[in-house]
């Protein structure tokens, strides 16, 4: 899935003599998800001040795209189960169409009769060792980008999700919600810093794939 990243007015890397050096503003567009981890500038003076981190102020800078249910000011609670749990409750929704119209049988051959009620188990049962959660978990971007929470999703490829074996749940879909975040340029006393906006692309399904 290739995560477009709209914010395309500023480079990934700020050449020396342009501010921070060898600075990633922002996510790179790539087409493995979830995001990698910002390498930041270690130097605090290219940190957000207190007046700078003035919620209201931040919130109306933020305006409408602000999602509490995928992004936080303070410290979340747990996201949700763990990869653990979401395992052995796969398969809790109900049959996807694509599978409630399978044929029992061999591709080649006829059409294995059964029963409804047996039907019915076998197919829970492949929805249940095939289906793919999307496992939420809240990352913290650091003081440079507001919110600083994310709430961020992952495919749970602890083990095949195929029958045979070689398949694993993997990204099929991804959505992108914009945060702030803290850029400045010059040098020293000289630097200008302020909050531009910029778009974090997360996983929103994953499917059992190659």
């Amino acid at each position: 899935i290739r995560a477009l990243l709209l914010c395309s007015c500023l480079g990934l890397l700020l050449r020396p003599g342009g501010g921070q050096p060898f600075l990633r503003l922002r996510p790179s567009p790539s087409d493995n998800l979830p995001v990698k981890d910002i390498v930041e500038h270690p130097d605090p003076e290219y940190d957000p001040k207190e007046q700078d981190l003035d919620e209201r102020t931040l919130r109306k800078k933020l305006g409408s795209h602000f999602d509490p249910g995928f992004m936080a000011v303070a410290v979340p609670g747990p996201a949700n189960a763990s990869g653990a749990e979401a395992a052995a409750g796969r398969g809790g929704g109900g049959l996807p169409a694509e599978l409630r119209r399978l044929e029992l049988g061999p591709p080649q051959g006829p059409r294995l009769k059964v029963g409804k009620k047996a039907r019915r188990k076998v197919l829970q049962w492949l929805w249940a060792y095939t289906y793919c959660p999307v496992l939420y978990t809240w990352k913290d971007l650091g003081v440079r980008f507001w919110p600083r929470y994310i709430k961020e999703g992952n495919c749970l490829a602890e083990k095949s999700c195929s029958l045979p074996e070689g398949m694993f749940c993997k990204p099929v879909k991804s959505v992108t919600k914009t945060f702030l975040r803290w850029h400045c340029q010059g040098w020293s006393s000289q630097k200008y810093c302020t909050w531009i906006p910029v778009q974090y692309p997360l996983i929103s399904e994953c499917k059992c794939s190659c």
